[in-house]
């Protein structure tokens, strides 16, 4: 049985282990308390990695139900409100150095760092038997990907990637609606996301400044190679750089394609393209682009063709015309099934956490060679110049569309609503059983596998697969041409130039193994 196989069966029907446990969870089992569970009347010690931004969103979200214990963060500005709110916990710069000292305090890590190190430190966490929330998107690099996949078997502990769509009604009324037939066989998906707020199109590396005295720039760099600091990465607008985050992929696409993976139970692509890319750059992701992904039949799902319309507009030329539906709205509202008698709630954590980082205040640095500087900082694209709003027929925005061969369907964001096209399909559609469970929240999804309850929705051997792709076509940006997969070699087979981003570059010291 393959590895892809394992992980679904293990999604569907939970726990492998169901039924040999009481119904208490495994915290109430001896051998597992000394893995690292506990009974679910106790509150786990958590340390937060990372506090400001989306790492304070989910630092705040664990501190609901259970103790934060620790804090690290190498920016003291970027953190200053959490800092401020947890001020008589330690706090370390060093994430190595945190759990070294305060190891034997902490059950869990929730981590919230920028995409270029996401894997290295999860990894420390996990080969000490801590449990680990690592926000989206999982890792920078395929290779990365699959070395988490392997660390969460070996170190049993209980996992989850902060895609907090995949705890959403709507998303799993997708997933339900798809497997029961009423759109077909899927042959091709489109995935769409909004133009960011980070650098695009950059045609040499930015200016060299003098680092803050609230920045720890060698800690903040971590496993990447040395280079001079410069505003242009920090705290944000890294994630349109290559060398350190995943641009509209991972700050998006790992949302709107979330049920997309889920519903089709995609594995690993056979090959991937870019076919169209405006502002191609050696250094930053380009203003908007168009890749195309090719999947395997699954089981007794036929081929896909995904392709992924990154940053696009409706005043782009090669905008998606969704097939016969000129006058139709095509993304669903948020929420949308109230109507048919489902509940509305987001789900996406506890308290609706995970919302959009906070952009830095004050005045921002003067922008070299006339580049466009937008709410993010310099060189990122200026608000206003999306186009305009959505217009009926097009796909734009965040979301997807599912193309079968007895209909389509649509979902908009995390999987926050879903709807077959026309609308008056939808109107009149009944939907089908259940065959999910619900989610209590994100977060607490993850809180109760770390208790010992059924693994989580996003853990690693469900979001590790799906990171690997998402890295694939993040490749694609940068190197021309069809470019074929093996999932089993982890290597393109006709790219050597391809192959060179599979791995990160490690500065010396900082190498991962298991």
């Amino acid at each position: 049985m393959s590895f892809h196989s394992v992980s679904r069966r293990r999604f569907f029907f939970g726990s492998l282990l169901a039924g040999a446990v009481p119904t208490g969870g495994f915290g109430s089992v001896p051998s597992l308390r000394a893995l690292g569970y506990k009974p679910y009347y106790d509150k786990l010690n958590v340390a937060a990695i990372g506090c400001g931004g989306q790492g304070g969103v989910d630092l705040n979200d664990a501190a609901r139900t259970e103790n934060i214990v620790a804090l690290c963060d190498v920016d003291i500005d970027r953190a200053s409100a959490s800092l401020k709110r947890y001020e008589k916990l330690p706090l370390y710069k060093d994430f190595r150095v945190m759990l070294d000292k305060e190891g034997k305090n902490i059950d869990a890590c929730t981590i919230g760092v920028p995409d270029f190190m996401h894997a290295t430190v999860a990894l420390a966490c996990m080969q000490r038997g801590k449990h680990v929330y690592v926000e989206k998107p999982l890792t920078r690099t395929p290779w990365e990907a699959r070395l988490l996949q392997e660390a969460a078997i070996k170190y049993k502990v209980a996992t989850q990637m902060g895609n907090q769509g995949y705890s959403h009604e709507c998303h799993r009324v997708a997933a339900e609606i798809i497997w029961s037939g009423a759109i077909g066989d899927v042959t091709e998906v489109h995935v769409c996301t909004t133009p960011g707020t980070h650098p695009v199109a950059l045609q040499e590396l930015p200016p060299e400044a003098s680092v803050p005295a609230t920045l720890d720039w060698d800690h903040w760099l971590g496993a990447a190679p040395m280079r001079p600091y410069s505003p242009y990465y920090v705290p944000y607008n890294w994630r349109g750089f290559y060398d350190f985050g995943t641009g509209q992929i991972g700050n998006w696409a790992t949302h709107s394609a979330g049920p997309v993976h889920h519903a089709l139970q995609l594995g690993a692509p056979t090959s991937v393209e870019c076919v169209s890319q405006d502002g191609r750059s050696s250094i930053t992701f380009p203003n908007r682009a168009t890749i195309r992904l090719d999947f395997p039949a699954r089981g007794g799902m036929v081929p896909v063709k995904v392709f992924y319309h990154d940053s696009a507009r409706p005043d782009d030329p090669d905008v998606y015309h969704v097939p016969g539906m000129e006058n139709e709205t095509i993304l669903p509202p948020a929420n949308n099934l109230a109507e048919k008698g489902r509940p509305t709630g987001g789900n996406r954590g506890q308290g609706g956490g995970g919302g959009p980082q906070a952009r830095p205040a004050g005045p921002r640095p003067a922008s070299p060679g006339g580049q466009p500087m937008g709410a993010g900082g310099p060189g990122v694209r200026v608000f206003g110049t999306r186009g305009g709003g959505p217009r009926p027929g097009i796909l734009t925005g965040n979301g997807a569309v599912f193309i079968g061969t007895k209909g389509i369907l649509a979902t908009r964001e995390r999987g926050e609503g879903v709807w077959l096209l026309p609308s008056a399909r939808w109107q009149e559609y009944v939907l089908p059983p259940q065959l999910l469970t619900r989610s209590p929240g994100h977060m607490l999804d993850w809180v109760r596998a770390c208790k010992g309850g059924d693994a989580a929705c996003s853990n690693f051997s469900i979001s590790g697969p799906y990171a690997e792709w998402l890295a694939l076509a993040a490749i694609a940006f940068r190197v021309s041409g069809k470019l074929d997969w093996s999932s089993q070699t982890l290597s393109f087979t006709n790219s050597p130039e391809a192959n060179k981003y599979v791995k990160p570059v490690f500065r010396k010291g900082w190498e991962m193994k298991l």
